[in-house]
């Protein structure tokens, strides 16, 4: 057996291992049932409490970030990292909003304009580092691609967990998670236009409804009572809980001819696979196995 398929053999036997005692997004659990262990909950709960609270600038232009997305984001919300890469132009131009996210807040940004600012620079700084790294099968071959303290925002270094659960969850509720994008091929679909203080509560309602409506990301079954949904539902179990429940969200967002029987009927919910694979308009991400999430798993475990 050739060296890398015997170190492929033995990283897929050590993602086993990891997978039976809870490896998934951002190191959640992912053990196939419906709602984490209370012990679970109380430990994540924990970790989201470290998490930095950030602050970002006032009126910070986002029409040089829209005009990016509407050039190379599709209506699916996949990105056309290739032809962004190449052009030198537009990455000066989102290099610039990112410096202008880094900026210390003179003055702070609050309420909704708070939460489109922090939304658009998730998405910007996400799309920026995999364009440093581009061409890449999935953002999870970076290192700590969600904990490292990397991005500058607001005066100070942050992780995309510290905007996420630090930030944005407890400003914007559970209905932030729809909006913002990780990156892949199972998160809920990049809008190809930046967020507004004035448009930010149609953009996270809209977002919701757009993500549940993607029977490869979320399918509903009336007749056997069945909802297979995003793993994002049960990583932020407790975001939806707040909110008196993941079946309580998904019957006001579902598609409308749905919403009836999620309103009244005891769903059993379970949850698909996620794959983790580059939302990338090209060949990169179309085959991104559960193995080589594992291999990725390992190593960036071992960085």
């Amino acid at each position: 057996m050739k060296p890398e398929k015997r170190l492929a053999v033995i990283l897929t036997a050590v993602l086993a291992a990891m997978l039976a005692s809870g490896c998934g997004k951002k190191g959640e659990a992912e053990k196939g049932k419906n709602k984490p262990s209370d012990q679970g909950k109380d430990e994540k709960k924990k970790q989201d409490e470290k998490k930095k609270t950030v602050q970002i600038n006032a009126e910070i232009d986002s029409s040089p970030w829209s005009r990016l997305l509407a050039k190379y984001v599709d209506g699916r919300g996949l990105v056309d990292y290739a032809r962004w890469k190449d052009d030198g132009a537009d990455r000066d131009a989102l290099a610039r909003y990112v410096e202008a996210i880094g900026r210390r807040p003179n003055p702070a940004a609050g309420g909704v304009e708070r939460i489109s600012a922090l939304a658009n620079a998730y998405n910007a700084l996400t799309i920026s580092w995999i364009l440093q790294n581009y061409p890449i099968a999935s953002i999870q071959a970076t290192k700590h691609a969600f904990t490292e303290a990397r991005f500058d925002a607001g005066g100070q270094k942050v992780s995309l967990d510290d905007i996420e659960k630090g930030s944005l969850v407890s400003a914007g509720g559970y209905r932030i998670h729809a909006p913002i994008s990780c990156a892949s091929r199972s998160c809920p679909p990049l809008a190809n236009k930046a967020f507004t203080a004035a448009g930010i509560e149609d953009a996270m309602n809209r977002g919701m409804t757009v993500w549940l409506s993607r029977e490869d990301l979320n399918a509903f079954d009336p007749a056997t009572k069945k909802a297979d949904i995003s793993q994002v539902f049960k990583w932020d179990s407790g975001d939806f809980e707040k909110a008196r429940g993941v079946q309580k969200v998904l019957a006001r967002y579902a598609p409308a001819k749905y919403r009836e029987s999620l309103a009244k009927d005891d769903y059993k919910i379970e949850y698909k696979p996620y794959d983790w694979g580059l939302n990338d308009q090209g060949k990169e991400g179309h085959h991104y196995t559960r193995a080589r999430q594992g291999i990725d798993a390992v190593r960036d475990r071992l960085r």
